[in-house]
């Protein structure tokens, strides 16, 4: 399974916002270290969004294009939007964004390492779409090790469409997110445009 490696905070600093959700990945940002200080081509730009929501959701080309993109060009309604809505539901997104991992690649990795359940089954792999209604918890033995509880009690921040119980440790999807609900700063028609050329 292919999985974005490298360093983030860097990753973070060229791409001109904050994918990672760590609090110091900007520190260093300065005048001149993001590719979008530069003058752009209208390809550029377009480039630079598909490379900002591939960075969010931490989504290799192959899966973003294929699973992703295609799906969202063949829907009904707005392309762009749709792209994030799915991304949004992935588990490991949603593993992160409930207060499971302080990050996307620790969510990732605590899917992939079978601690994760999905209305009381495991489920170990990343891209797995959450749908409305579902539950999600750790597992039994998981809920003991304290870096996964601390996440939990202190999340980073909260969105409407995601209902937490502290008491029992699990989270639920209560709706389809949507898109302004949706924290990502992208222009997620860009993207749309820069597929449609190719």
């Amino acid at each position: 399974m292919g999985k974005m490696m490298g360093p983030r905070f860097k990753l973070s600093r060229r791409l001109g916002v904050n994918v990672t959700g760590h609090p110091k990945a900007m520190k260093r940002a300065q005048r001149g270290t993001a590719r979008s200080d530069k003058k752009l081509s209208n390809y550029g730009i377009q480039l630079l969004e598909k490379q900002k929501l591939r960075s969010y959701y931490n989504v290799m080309e192959k899966q973003f294009k294929k699973k992703y993109v295609d799906k969202s060009m063949k829907s009904e309604g707005i392309a762009g939007e749709i792209l994030i809505e799915m991304l949004e539901k992935r588990l490991d997104n949603m593993v992160y964004r409930m207060g499971f991992g302080s990050s996307i690649r620790q969510a990732r990795q605590m899917v992939t390492h079978g601690h994760m359940l999905v209305n009381g089954k495991k489920v170990d792999i990343p891209s797995f779409s959450v749908e409305v209604g579902d539950t999600i918890s750790l597992r039994e033995k998981s809920q003991n090790i304290d870096i996964y509880k601390e996440n939990f009690e202190n999340p980073s921040f909260t969105l409407d469409y995601i209902d937490r119980n502290k008491e029992n440790m699990t989270a639920r999807l209560e709706r389809e997110p949507k898109r302004e609900d949706i924290p990502v700063e992208v222009d997620e028609q860009l993207i749309i445009e820069y597929y449609s050329r190719r």
